[in-house]
């Protein structure tokens, strides 16, 4: 088992790196006045720091194939996606952000030349964004064989109907197609009944119904509720084959997981950082909080998580490139919980610390706790994944 980062990777750990305290963090407050009075879409300093990211040649970093992106592992990518997660910004900023990385991915990997061409391309340039569409507000998603949204076949059209919500960014203007996973064959095995449609966001019969905040916070250019009326698309839209939705999901699923596990990393080791200054700087009772025991006690346990957090999330990192995602399985379902829960753990010992400065605005931990809370529901809850590490220990360990 080797961890050893390639030269290319470590050349491009340097470059982010630079990128991130010349520019990025910077340009943290910028962003949120200018995201703040400006219509929901494009964000002016966001789009000089694209431009920037593009001039250094850290675009598209996610992407395994050469031609299209960094042609980095996912090894060589997880230090990458650390980095960047040590700011909201910084996904973007580079085209690395979700949901549009897995779905350029599975684009790449399942779509057809005319699908890459009118898709694909523009995302990897940066044109336009996009929206997985699979989370239902009427069944336990968690468990996606449930989805009830429906896909019919109707001579050369694709008929779409059902209620999608939490899906990230399609609130923004530039996301101009969603992913769509339904249900297209009812009577098949519940791994083959639901299929994967390219929606243009434009398509009659496309709603918006509202956005959805967590913990008040708009992230990710808008969390919303869509529903699906009768929508027509061409039959061509389908992507993959019928019923390899479920399979194609899972595809994406895998190695998004490892990019959220490291970004994770990534905010709990700057949620230390501003904990050890703050603790420095104030003091109560005669003497600074960094002398207090329990302030020591969290930072020296802090610590300790994140190495562990790293290590488990670079394993699986090191068994997806050698073994392939299926083998990988419970290393995936483990770093899924053990990162939410750094992340959570961190940034609220990070809050505490900073007192009532913790929950306002003055200080990113609190835009950091809310979305940090979401990791223990996006790409499966908790309960799910320890559900598969369970199995997986059960079977390893039944009698012959």
């Amino acid at each position: 088992m080797d961890f050893e980062h390639s030269a290319a990777s470590r050349r491009l750990q340097e470059s982010l790196w630079t990128f991130m305290t010349e520019r990025v963090i910077p340009a943290e407050p910028v962003y949120e006045e200018q995201s703040r009075t400006a219509p929901r879409g494009p964000v002016p300093v966001m789009e000089e720091l694209k431009a920037e990211a593009r001039r250094r040649g850290l675009w598209n970093l996610f992407l395994a194939d050469s031609n299209l992106g960094a042609g980095l592992g996912t090894l060589d990518y997880a230090p990458l996606a650390e980095i960047m997660g040590r700011s909201p910004l910084a996904p973007e900023a580079t085209n690395c952000a979700a949901p549009d990385t897995g779905n350029m991915e599975i684009l790449a990997a399942f779509g057809t030349d005319e699908q890459k061409q009118r898709w694909l391309r523009p995302l990897l340039d940066g044109e336009i964004r996009s929206c997985f569409a699979m989370t239902e507000p009427d069944v336990a998603s968690s468990d996606p064989t449930n989805l009830q949204a429906r896909i019919e076949r109707r001579h050369n059209e694709l008929v779409l109907n059902g209620r999608k919500w939490w899906i990230t960014g399609a609130a923004d203007p530039r996301c101009r197609v969603c992913l769509f996973l339904g249900l297209s064959d009812p009577g098949a095995d519940p791994h083959s009944r639901h299929s994967l449609v390219l929606v243009p966001m434009d398509a009659p019969g496309v709603r918006v119904v509202r956005t959805l905040p967590v913990f008040g916070f708009h992230e990710g250019h808008g969390h919303c509720e869509l529903a699906f009326e009768d929508v027509r698309v061409p039959a061509s839209n389908l992507l993959g084959a019928p019923g390899e939705g479920f399979a194609i999901a899972q595809a994406r699923l895998g190695p998004g997981r490892i990019h959220h596990c490291m970004r994770a990393v990534g905010m709990a080791e700057r949620a230390l950082e501003l904990m050890c200054r703050r603790a420095r700087q104030r003091h109560a009772f005669g003497r600074p909080l960094a002398d207090q025991g329990v302030i020591r006690d969290w930072i020296a346990e802090a610590r300790i998580r994140i190495e562990q957090a790293r290590l488990l999330t670079l394993k699986a990192a090191w068994a997806m490139d050698v073994y392939g995602p299926r083998a990988a399985r419970t290393e995936i379902s483990a770093i899924k919980v053990v990162a939410a829960e750094l992340a959570t753990w961190v940034i609220d010992r990070a809050i505490q610390v900073h007192g009532g400065a913790g929950l306002c605005g003055d200080f990113p931990l609190a835009a950091m706790y809310a979305h940090a809370r979401t990791l223990h529901l996006v790409d499966g809850a908790d309960e799910v994944h320890r559900m598969v590490i369970a199995r997986h220990e059960l079977a390893r360990t039944a009698p012959s």
